[in-house]
């Protein structure tokens, strides 16, 4: 497929997916959103790792307003269903691990594209913000769905109703993101993150994500008894059985991970 707002580039065993549309902060428009959905969807199929960032100075500003008369006759609840959720579903169950490497603002459903990535990265001068209010709205994209189970309701009602700027350092302290590193340092921290991923277990991974995404919905017991069975499956792939011989022989495992 060729892509007009976003940028597809494999690199080794990564995807590599920009947001390029630098001159809106790039905003979502139907059609990037329509080509991340399928840019995750190949890279699931075609890497290790699927990396999402930015052009530009931003990650993402959220939704794509346009002029006042193209916003205001929005169908925002088609737009939702039929659009932001098939995004949203293509990232939450990609099989292989998701990073958000937020190089800057990353803004109503900007931020909450990138907290639904499996691992979040931020450079400290990125910022994140639940912005709806400001034009009389809720958050979307998941956001109240993410928010409380990685911040708390105290902190997620606080972010949605003021709509304040939540800087790096303050999501990672939160809980809402993995790291937030030195602007220096970003893109080379956030490469080696999925270099790191790229050569591990692939199966186990995609068992993590399975249950530690669905693990809000179930009690304990029934919780106990996923990681039975998905540790199991763990039990029977090449990578255990190469973890093994390599923790015997003293040496990193190399694992297949397809």
């Amino acid at each position: 497929m060729n892509y007009e707002t976003i940028r597809y580039e494999i690199e080794g065993d990564v995807a590599q997916i920009t947001l390029a549309r630098p001159d809106v902060m790039n905003a979502l428009s139907a059609p990037m959103r329509a080509e991340l959905t399928h840019a995750i969807q190949a890279g699931g199929k075609e890497a290790r790792v699927v990396v999402l960032t930015g052009e530009g100075r931003a990650f993402c500003s959220g939704q794509d307003l346009g002029d006042r008369e193209t916003a205001a006759s929005i169908d925002l609840e088609r737009v939702l269903r039929d659009e932001y959720m098939p995004l949203l579903s293509a990232l939450t169950e990609c099989p292989r691990p998701t990073i958000a490497a937020v190089n800057g603002a990353a803004a109503g459903a900007g931020a909450n594209l990138a907290l639904a990535a499996d691992v979040v990265i931020a450079a400290e001068s990125a910022f994140f913000m639940q912005a709806f209010t400001r034009i009389g709205l809720m958050p979307d994209a998941g956001g109240t769905w993410m928010l409380p189970r990685q911040m708390g309701i105290a902190k997620a009602m606080g972010a949605a109703l003021f709509a304040d700027r939540i800087s790096a350092a303050q999501a990672e302290r939160w809980g809402m993101i993995w790291e937030a590193v030195p602007d220096a340092e970003f893109e080379a921290i956030w490469k080696s993150r999925a270099a790191h991923l790229a050569q591990g277990p692939s199966e186990a991974y995609a068992r993590i994500k399975r249950a530690i995404r669905g693990a809000f919905e179930k009690d304990f017991d029934s919780q106990m008894l996923l990681e039975a069975q998905l540790q199991g499956e763990c039990g029977m792939t090449r990578d255990f059985k190469e973890g093994v011989v390599a923790f015997h022989e003293k040496r990193p495992a190399k694992f297949e991970g397809r």
